[in-house]
């Protein structure tokens, strides 16, 4: 060999690796997993470079510490690789509203009826609101059995998370789907 090989050094910023282990005695666990027993650490280095691996202080809190050869390199590409697995199945929920006004046509109401069922079977979330204008704001019934009246129509496919409340010149109701894709 032309020299010692210097691997990883000062490249985690949560874990202590290498040379940045300065304790007196540590617990050394070999690369699988059997404890080779407490030693200085400076011995624990030269064994490390010996096997060409790091030195990685696992379990700082421990009396001794505890530290582990491992290939560094590639524990962190392992571990990145996990997060990236974990990332790609979480599943990201839409909240989408819908508005309408307590005076709104047949018509138009079933239109919105259309569009709430498409949102709740892609698995989005449903804010149902009515906005109040004017003298509107002096019926509100109008508007809670309007709204119970649209969950009533979204029973198949949603459920109802929040009652109707009133929040300043706006009621809404919250509506979750039962079964997301």
């Amino acid at each position: 060999m032309l020299g010692k090989i210097r691997r990883c050094i000062f490249i985690s910023k949560e874990l202590q690796i290498n040379e940045e282990i300065r304790d007196r005695e540590i617990r050394l666990i070999d690369a699988e997993g059997n404890q080779l027993g407490v030693m200085s650490a400076k011995e624990a280095l030269v064994i490390a470079t010996d096997k060409q691996l790091d030195l990685v202080k696992v379990s700082p809190g421990a009396k001794p510490p505890v530290c582990k050869l491992m290939d560094y390199g590639k524990y962190r590409y392992e571990l990145n690789k996990r997060e990236k697995e974990a990332r790609k199945n979480q599943k990201f929920i839409n909240v989408k509203e819908i508005r309408m006004r307590p005076t709104i046509e047949e018509h138009d109401y079933m239109v919105k009826v259309k569009k709430a069922l498409g949102f709740l079977e892609d698995g989005d979330k449903l804010k149902l609101t009515i906005r109040f204008r004017g003298r509107e704001l002096d019926h509100t019934e109008l508007a809670e059995k309007l709204l119970f009246d649209f969950a009533e129509k979204l029973k198949d496919v949603g459920k109802v998370d929040k009652r109707p409340e009133l929040e300043g010149k706006n009621m809404s109701i919250m509506i979750s789907p039962i079964n997301t894709k």
